[in-house]
């Protein structure tokens, strides 16, 4: 009887872990699917509630480190979608998770180059915001 017990004690601790996981990957999910949306629409209210106001995009321009503000990458959006939206593939490849830190990463996928980008995530006042992002871009060649 006690092993029985134990077992079902188990169930329910092993049950109530994998749903915590669940719902706090969802909770990742929510600026990464903001982000997602605001290259979509080109409305910089998206990438607003997606970014922390202090965070920064760093990434390798002609073999140079360089950064942006976010502030200043949320100024560039017109509120509108691109020409090709049409052609363009986004979605979220992964998310991990350890306590109050998060990466994840996103595929774009457009008609001429590939972006790969890495979003840093913390959980601030119980809001997950990206804080830092870093991504690489591969042309495509007119042929692909």
């Amino acid at each position: 009887m006690p092993a029985i017990l134990l077992l079902i004690v188990s169930g329910f601790y092993v049950g109530n872990t994998v749903l915590a996981e669940y719902v706090e990957k969802e909770a990742v999910k929510v600026p990464l699917e903001a982000y997602l949306k605001g290259h979509e629409t080109g409305k910089p209210e998206y990438m607003q509630k997606a970014f922390h106001t202090d965070g920064k995009l760093m990434f390798i321009r002609d073999g140079n480190y360089t950064t942006i503000e976010f502030k200043d990458y949320i100024g560039r959006m017109n509120g509108q979608p691109a020409k090709d939206e049409a052609n363009r593939k986004r979605y979220i490849e992964s998310v991990d998770i350890s306590g109050n830190a998060a990466v994840g990463k996103i595929v774009l996928d457009y008609p001429n180059a590939r972006f790969v980008d890495y979003m840093s995530l913390l959980k601030i006042d119980g809001e997950w915001k990206i804080v830092n992002k870093t991504f690489n871009v591969e042309p495509k060649n007119s042929s692909d």
